[in-house]
């Protein structure tokens, strides 16, 4: 994650004007990392994200409260060169375990190409919870498998976030099965933050 971390952080310092970060999944531990010391950085928006304390894991989070099922459904772990490995979810569970709510045929193209998630996303920490500081906007599926929707309204809870909306038989790609509320909830983020600016 800090390879991650640090690549967003320093392209963010290259742009100039008021930024708001958006993360699906893992993606929330990196942009709440790379937010730091960022002072142009006005909102996060957590979508079915991680929302790490300071020395937090993903893999404490996802497993806080009951109701994730992703351990089950990992394939045989990949190792890499550097002592690393790659951890793909099975083809025939993926659908169920990933993504319940989009069409079989969308499913099973996304189990093929599927991009791997390296050990160290679950175990790596941040190292401040940027979200102290800077307004958060939360989104999720009541039916998420990876992150359980109680380990959802808890980091929106601990964030003070400005909106958390829990939709109603999302999975974890809510993004896609419900991108035009997505979609409005960021517009909503970026729209409140460059208000307060003013």
């Amino acid at each position: 994650m800090k390879a991650d971390t640090d690549y967003l952080a320093r392209t963010l310092a290259s742009l100039k004007g008021p930024l708001v970060l958006v993360g699906h999944s893992y993606g929330g531990m990196v942009i709440t990392g790379a937010a730091e010391g960022n002072a142009n950085v006005k909102g996060l928006v957590f979508i079915a994200g991680f929302a790490p304390e300071a020395g937090e894991t993903a893999a404490a989070l996802s497993t806080k409260f009951p109701g994730s099922t992703l351990t089950p459904t990992l394939a045989p772990p990949v190792a890499l060169s550097d002592g690393t490995t790659d951890l793909y979810i099975q083809m025939d569970k993926y659908h169920a375990q990933f993504c319940a709510d989009l069409p079989e045929p969308v499913a099973r193209n996304m189990a093929a190409t599927q991009r791997p998630a390296t050990n160290l996303a679950f175990s790596e920490t941040v190292r401040s919870a940027t979200w102290r500081t800077i307004p958060s906007w939360f989104v999720w599926g009541e039916l998420d498998k990876n992150i359980p929707a109680a380990s959802h309204r808890f980091m929106a809870e601990r964030a003070k976030a400005r909106e958390a909306l829990e939709v109603k038989g999302a999975s974890h790609v809510v993004f896609m099965s419900h991108a035009d509320t997505v979609a409005n909830l960021i517009v909503r983020a970026a729209t409140k933050s460059v208000e307060a600016r003013v």
